[in-house]
C-alpha cells in the first residue's frame, strides 16, 4: 500500500476521530475536573490508577495493574493484524496549594494537578475510547501506560519510568514505537509543540558538602571556615557556564539550597549545599560534572578545605527519535495544518518519558492549552495554573490520529 492511499485513508479516518474526540468532550472534562479535584502524590495514586483502570476493562482492554505501584498497562488488540505501538499517560500531582477559585478545586490541601496529569490520563482515556470504537479498523495493538511519579517518588521509593520497564511494562509485547505528550502554557491552544531529537533536558540532583574545622569565632585563624570556602565555590562554579563550556550549548547549574552553621560566633565545620544540573546533550553533562570536581577541588584545597559531590541521575535527556518525528510529520500537518505546528527551543524541564525513549523509538510532543482571552497563561509549577479544557478532545484526536497512521504505515510497510 503506497503512502498516497494512506494519506487517503487518513483524511477519510481524521473525519471520524475528529467526531468522535468531540463526542467525548464533556467525559474528558469530567474525567480531567475529577482528578483534579482528588490529586494524589507520586506512588500514592491509588484512586486514579483504580478508576483508569477499571474504566479501560468497561472499553474491553486487556488490563494490568500494580505495575510499579500504582502503574495500569493496557492492551487494544485491533481486528486486523499489524505492529505493537505505546501510548503513556502520566497520572501524578504536586505537592502544591491550589490558589484558583474554581469548582473543580482540589479537595486535597496542599496538593494540586499544577502540571496537568489530570489532562494527561483524561487526553489517555479519551484516546482509548476513540480506539476502541474503531477497534474493527485498527491493524495492530496499541499498548497504554498510565504511569504513576513521573514527578519522581518520595526519598527511599523507587517509581516513575524507570521502575515501570523494570517491572516490565514494555515487554510481552515490547511496542516498536511509543508516544506521549505534554500540556504545554506557552502555547496556544489549538496547537502543537515539537522538537527533533533533543527536546527537554536531563535533570540531576547536585549535593555538595564543603568541610572546614570548626572554631570560635573570635579566632577564624585557628580554624578553617567552610562558610567561606562554600561562598566562594558558589561563584567559581557559575563560571563553568559562563568561561569553560562552549556557549552554543545550552546547560543550567543552578545552585538553589545552602545550608550551614548552628550559631552566630561559631565558625562552623560543616556547609551543604544542593543544587540541578540540566543538559540536553550527554557528552556535555559528563563534561560538567568533571568540571565541578576540578572547581571544588582547587577552591577547597586552596582554602584549606575539603568536598564531596554526588551527582543523582534524575530523568535522562528526552530524545525525539528523528526517524519516528519525520514520519509523524505527515499525520500532524495534516490533522492541523501546518499553521499550528510550531518548533520551539528545546525545554530544560526534565520528564521521565526519556527512559522509555532509550528502549525504544520514542515522540514526545507539547498541547497547547493557553488562552489569553479566557486569563489561562500560568506556568506549570505554580499554585495559579490551570489549562483552557479546550484542549482535551483536541488532543485526544491529535494522539489517536497518531496512533492510528503509525500502525497503518508498519502494518503496510516493505520488509526491510
Amino acid at each position: 500500500m503506497n503512502t498516497t492511499l494512506i494519506e487517503a485513508q487518513g483524511l477519510a479516518r481524521d473525519v471520524q476521530v475528529a467526531q468522535a474526540a468531540e463526542r467525548l468532550r464533556e467525559q474528558l472534562i469530567a474525567w480531567r475536573r475529577d482528578f483534579h479535584m482528588y490529586p494524589e502524590l507520586s506512588n500514592r495514586e491509588e484512586r486514579t490508577s483504580r478508576v483508569v483502570a477499571e474504566y479501560l476493562r468497561q472499553l474491553g482492554l486487556e488490563v494490568q495493574t500494580g505495575i510499579a505501584r500504582h502503574g495500569v498497562v493496557a492492551l487494544l488488540r485491533g481486528a486486523l493484524p499489524g505492529p505493537v505501538v505505546a501510548y503513556r499517560a502520566d497520572m501524578d500531582a504536586l505537592p502544591i496549594e491550589e490558589t484558583i477559585d474554581v469548582p473543580y478545586k482540589s479537595r486535597h490541601p496542599g496538593v494540586k494537578h499544577a502540571c496537568g496529569h489530570d489532562a494527561h490520563t483524561a487526553i489517555g482515556l479519551g484516546v482509548a475510547t476513540v480506539l476502541s470504537q474503531m477497534r474493527d479498523r485498527v491493524r495492530g495493538t496499541v499498548k497504554f501506560l498510565f504511569q504513576p511519579a513521573e514527578e519522581g517518588p518520595p526519598p527511599g521509593e523507587e517509581g516513575g519510568a524507570r521502575l515501570m520497564i523494570k517491572e516490565g511494562a514494555l515487554e510481552h509485547p515490547r511496542p516498536q514505537a511509543i508516544f506521549g505528550l505534554h500540556v504545554d502554557p506557552r502555547v496556544d491552544v489549538g496547537k502543537i509543540a515539537y522538537h527533533i531529537g533533543p527536546a527537554m533536558a536531563s535533570a540531576d540532583l547536585i549535593e555538595i558538602t564543603i568541610r572546614g574545622k570548626k572554631v570560635h569565632g573570635a579566632y577564624p585563624h585557628e580554624g578553617v571556615d567552610a562558610l567561606v570556602i562554600a561562598a566562594h565555590a558558589v561563584t567559581a562554579l557559575q563560571v563553568i557556564r559562563s568561561r569553560r563550556v562552549d556557549t552554543f550549548q545550552p546547560f543550567v547549574l543552578t545552585l538553589g539550597s545552602i545550608h550551614g552553621g548552628n550559631r552566630h560566633n561559631i565558625i562552623t565545620d560543616e556547609v551543604k549545599l544542593q543544587g540541578t544540573l540540566r543538559t540536553l546533550d550527554e557528552k556535555v553533562r559528563a563534561q560538567v560534572i568533571q568540571m565541578l570536581h576540578q572547581t571544588l577541588k582547587g577552591v577547597t584545597e586552596a582554602l584549606g578545605g575539603s568536598y564531596e559531590l554526588t551527582v543523582e541521575e534524575g530523568a535522562t535527556v528526552t530524545y525525539n527519535d528523528p526517524r519516528l518525528v519525520e514520519e509523524t510529520l505527515p499525520t500532524l500537518r495534516r490533522v492541523l495544518g501546518e499553521g499550528n505546528l510550531v518548533t520551539p527551543r528545546p525545554h530544560m524541564g526534565a520528564e521521565d518519558f526519556s527512559y522509555y525513549a532509550r528502549v525504544v523509538p520514542g515522540f514526545f510532543f507539547f498541547l497547547g492549552v493557553r488562552n489569553e482571552a479566557k486569563g489561562i497563561n500560568a506556568m506549570i509549577h505554580t499554585p495559579e495554573f490551570d489549562l483552557d479544557e479546550e484542549a482535551l478532545p483536541f488532543g485526544v484526536k491529535v494522539a489517536a490520529s497518531i496512533l492510528l497512521d503509525y500502525l497503518e504505515r508498519h502494518a503496510t510497510a516493505p520488509a526491510r
